[in-house]
């Protein structure tokens, strides 16, 4: 096992994730928000640091390669179960949230059982940017938590965040959709089997 920095950044934002659900276990609102909303952004920006660093220092590793979609997973089905359960199970928020966990959990299964030859389901330009439209939604959600417990639920700065954070969420959805289309599209001729 080979630690360096994109590695450590990494497993920092695996842990990371656990850390913005215990945040609503200790915490009163609006504490809570604040430090589940610094912690997510926080993490979130090492996901592009660590990959940039590996390929600039020339560092990419197996450890790295194989935590990396982990934590981004982790932080996204993470701060979704938490923000569902803090919300009033629209099912405008509960939706989006259930399609992105599917797919998650499907993606990592087709990968489990590729095995060797996983290798068909690379990471391509469009998941990345699923994983950047996912961190950006839950920030927004998170932020109108802060939002809300500051101004009030009904004040028109919290109605217009909430209604972005739901909008950006179902655009993740939909990008989410067509990654996990376009993995299981990918996966086919090996699952003929």
């Amino acid at each position: 096992m080979k630690w360096n920095v994109p590695n450590i950044l990494t497993a920092l934002r695996l842990l990371a994730a656990p850390g913005v659900a215990v945040m609503f276990l200790y915490f009163h609102r609006p504490w809570a928000d604040w430090f589940a909303l610094l912690l997510f952004i926080s993490a979130a920006a090492t996901d592009w640091f660590d990959g940039y660093l590996a390929r600039a220092w020339k560092q990419t590793t197996k450890l790295g390669a194989m935590l990396d979609p982990i934590a981004d997973k982790a932080m996204v089905v993470i701060a979704l179960m938490v923000i569902v359960g803090y919300s009033s199970m629209s099912p405008w928020l509960v939706l989006p949230a259930t399609v992105i966990l599917f797919r998650e959990v499907f993606v990592s299964g087709l990968r489990e059982f590729l095995g060797d030859t996983a290798g068909t389901l690379k990471v391509t330009q469009l998941a990345k940017w699923k994983t950047t439209a996912q961190m950006i939604a839950i920030a927004v959600l998170f932020a109108q938590g802060v939002f809300e417990h500051y101004f009030g639920a009904m004040t028109h700065g919290a109605v217009m965040l909430g209604h972005a954070g739901l909008w950006l969420l179902w655009i993740a959805a939909a990008l989410t959709l067509l990654t996990g289309y376009d993995y299981f599209r990918k996966s086919i001729p090996y699952l003929k089997e």
